[in-house]
C-alpha cells in the first residue's frame, strides 16, 4: 500500500510539471531527417516509397554537412539534431540518368568543400564552395576525366589529395593520387583491397553469410588518418543484407600496402532497424569520432534504405572500431558527450533508456488487410502496421502493461500507398499528430502535440524534458504527406519499473571444425528478458560488434576470422533494464 502511494504522489508531481518542448540532449536511429523518394521508376513498382544510402558527414566551419544518395540536395546542423535542407541538382545537361549525387565524394580542403558524384563517364563535375549553407557552388573541373563509382577524396595532412573508389564483386577498390590544383591523375590507380571471405566470414554475401547467391560486393570507400596510420574504410557485402557492414584495412600510407582488421568497423545485424555499411567518420566539436552508414528496409526496393549514427573511436592500440550496441536506442548528442573518453566501448553515449513495449497489446481504430497491429511493436522495421485511410483520426495505442517512466517516443512511419508521382524529393510535405497518454485507459491527456507541425519527420523522435509515469501511449494521426496512416514502430523508452534480468546461463558457442569462420551460440531462455545483447571480438577487451537478438535463444553467427580465436558474451534485456555481462568466453 506504501508503495502505490508513493507512486500515486510522484504520478501527480510529474503530471503538474511536464513539459515536453525543451531543448532535446538525445537521439535515435534511423535518424529523423526529409528522406527523399527514389527517383527511379523501375525501382518503385511494388509501391513509390523513401530511400537514400551512402551518407557522408563533413564538418565545415562549425556544422556539420551531410550528403547522401539520390537527395537532390544535402543537409546542414550546428548540433546534429536539427537539419536544414538545401536544394540543389548537381547534374549538368549533358549529364544523363536518375543517380542525382549516387554515393557522393564530399572532401574540406582548407576553405573549400568539394563534391563529386559517383559515374563511369568522363564528363562528371567537381563542384567547389566556400558557403554551402547558401547554396553558393561553381565547377572546380568541368569534367572529372578519370571519373569512379563511390568515390571518396581524401585531403592529407601533408596536402596532398588522392582519390579511392569501387563497386564491384569482382575487383577492388582502387587509389590513386591527385594534382590538388587541376585534379589530373598522378600515375595510375593502384588496387587498394579486395575481399577475402574466404578467411573473413563476414564478408561472405547473403543474410545468412552463404555466399550462394552472388559474390560478395566491396563498395564505398572512405579514408581516415588517425595518430600517423591511415584506415580505409569500405562497405560489404551487399546493401540489402541485415550484415551490410563496414571494414576497414590499415596502412603506413594513404596508398597502402594495408592489413584488414578481422572484424567489421560498423555492424549491426539485430535490433529494430539493421545494417551499418557504406559510410564515413568524422570528428564533433568535442574530437569525439562518429560514424554514419546505411541502415537496411528493402521491403518495396532492394534500396529502400536509411541512415544511422553510431559513436565511434580508436582505442590504445590503435584499433578503430564503432559502437552500434543498443545503437537503435536513445543516444546521447555530442554537446552531451563530455569528451572523447566519453565515447568509448564503456560509455558508449547509450542513455540508458530500456524499450517499454516491445510485443505488448495494442489496439487501433482499423487495419488495412494483413498490416497487423502488433507490427508496430515488433522490433522490426521490415513490418508494419497500415490503418484503411490516411485521414484525420486514425489512431494506434500502445499498453506498456503497468506504469513505467517514460522518457522518450519514437515515431517510425511507414509508405503505404504513396501517391505515384512521389518520385524524388518532395518539398513542402509535412507529418501531423497527437500523443496522448493515460494510466487507466480511459482518461487521456495530450502528452505531444504536433497538430501545426509542417515539417516533414518520417522517423519522428521526442525527448520528454520531464518524464512521466504512465501505461497507455496513444498516437492519433492529424496530417499524412501521402498515403495511408502506417506505421513501422511506435516505440515507448524509459524505464520499468520491475527488476533487471537474470545473467544468462549456459552460455554456449559450437565453432566448427568444418567452417572455422563460423558458430552456434546457445543458451538458456531468462524468464524476464525479452531481448540479448551478444558481444565479440579477437580479444577479451575488445568485444568491439554486438548482436541484438529478440525473443530468441540461440544464434547462428557465420562472421568470424577463420584463423583466429575469439570471445563471446552475452546480456539478457527487458524492460527495467540489463543484466551482468556473461565473462568472455574464449573459442579456438
Amino acid at each position: 500500500m506504501k508503495q502505490r502511494m508513493l507512486l500515486f504522489f510522484a504520478i501527480v508531481t510529474i503530471r503538474s510539471t511536464i513539459s515536453v518542448y525543451a531543448q532535446q540532449k538525445t537521439y535515435c536511429n534511423p535518424i529523423n531527417i526529409d528522406y527523399g523518394y527514389t527517383p527511379i521508376p523501375n525501382f518503385s513498382e511494388a509501391g513509390r516509397h523513401r530511400a537514400t544510402a551512402d551518407p557522408v558527414m563533413v564538418r565545415y566551419k562549425n556544422d556539420y554537412y551531410l550528403f547522401s544518395t539520390n537527395q537532390w540536395g544535402y543537409w546542414w546542423s550546428n548540433d546534429m539534431l536539427h537539419w536544414t535542407f538545401v536544394y540543389r541538382k548537381f547534374l549538368r545537361p549533358w549529364n544523363a540518368g536518375y543517380d542525382e549525387l549516387c554515393a557522393p565524394a564530399v572532401a574540406v580542403l582548407s576553405d573549400t568543400m568539394i563534391v563529386f558524384g559517383s559515374t563511369y563517364t568522363t564528363n562528371f563535375t567537381v563542384w567547389m564552395s566556400t558557403n554551402p549553407k547558401a547554396n553558393e557552388w561553381k565547377p572546380w573541373v568541368d569534367s572529372f576525366a578519370i571519373g569512379g563509382w563511390d568515390p571518396d577524396f581524401f585531403f592529407d595532412t601533408d596536402g596532398k589529395l588522392y582519390m579511392y573508389n569501387g563497386s564491384s564483386n569482382r575487383y577492388p577498390l582502387y587509389g590513386i593520387e591527385l594534382n590538388r590544383k587541376t585534379l589530373q591523375p598522378i600515375g595510375t590507380r593502384k588496387e587498394m583491397y579486395l575481399l577475402e571471405p574466404w578467411r573473413y566470414g563476414w564478408q561472405r554475401f547473403g543474410e545468412y553469410m552463404d555466399n550462394t547467391f552472388l559474390d560478395p560486393f566491396i563498395e564505398g570507400a572512405w579514408m581516415t588518418k588517425h595518430n600517423s596510420k591511415y584506415y580505409l574504410q569500405y562497405g560489404a557485402p551487399g546493401t540489402e543484407m541485415s550484415g551490410y557492414a563496414d571494414g576497414v584495412v590499415v596502412g603506413e600510407n594513404p596508398l597502402g600496402p594495408f592489413s584488414p582488421q578481422s572484424d567489421p568497423l560498423s555492424f549491426k545485424p539485430g535490433g529494430f532497424a539493421r545494417g551499418a555499411g557504406h559510410g564515413s567518420t568524422f570528428q564533433d566539436a568535442w574530437n569525439n569520432w562518429w560514424h554514419i552508414s546505411t541502415m537496411v528496409i528493402s521491403v518495396k526496393n532492394n534500396f529502400e534504405r536509411r541512415l544511422g549514427i553510431w559513436p565511434a573511436g580508436f582505442d590504445a592500440d590503435n584499433v578503430m572500431y564503432c559502437n552500434t550496441s543498443y545503437g537503435d536506442y536513445p543516444h546521447y548528442l555530442p554537446q552531451y558527450l563530455k569528451s572523447n573518453n566519453h565515447a568509448t566501448l564503456s560509455g558508449s553515449g547509450f542513455v540508458g533508456w530500456m524499450l517499454l513495449n516491445y510485443n505488448k497489446p495494442v489496439q487501433v481504430s482499423s487495419t488495412l488487410g494483413g498490416f497487423e497491429p502488433n507490427n508496430a511493436v515488433d522490433e522490426n522495421i521490415k513490418t508494419y502496421w497500415s490503418a484503411l485511410t490516411g485521414n484525420k483520426g486514425e489512431w494506434i495505442q500502445t499498453d506498456l502493461g503497468g506504469l513505467d517512466t517514460v522518457h522518450a517516443i519514437q515515431i517510425n512511419y511507414a509508405d503505404q500507398d504513396v501517391d505515384s508521382s512521389f518520385l524524388g524529393k518532395q518539398l513542402g510535405t509535412y507529418h501531423q499528430y497527437k500523443l496522448y497518454e493515460s494510466t487507466d485507459g480511459k482518461n487521456w491527456r495530450v502528452l505531444i502535440d504536433k497538430s501545426n507541425n509542417k515539417t516533414d519527420i518520417p522517423h519522428e523522435y521526442v525527448e520528454l524534458s520531464t518524464p512521466i509515469v504512465t501505461r497507455y501511449i496513444k498516437l492519433e494521426n492529424i496530417h499524412m504527406p501521402t498515403g495511408k496512416f502506417a506505421i513501422s514502430g511506435l516505440r515507448v523508452f524509459g524505464k520499468g519499473n520491475g527488476s533487471l534480468p537474470d545473467t544468462v546461463k549456459n552460455f554456449l558457442v559450437l565453432r566448427t571444425e568444418k567452417d572455422k569462420r563460423s558458430a552456434w551460440l546457445k543458451w538458456q531462455v531468462v524468464d524476464n528478458a525479452f531481448a540479448y545483447n551478444i558481444y565479440f571480438g579477437t580479444a577479451p577487451d575488445k568485444l568491439y560488434n554486438s548482436i541484438m537478438v529478440y525473443n530468441q535463444n540461440e544464434y547462428w553467427y557465420k562472421g568470424m576470422d577463420k584463423e583466429k580465436p575469439y570471445y563471446f558474451a552475452i546480456e539478457a534485456i527487458n524492460e527495467n533494464g540489463i543484466s551482468m555481462r556473461t565473462t568472455p568466453t574464449l573459442v579456438e
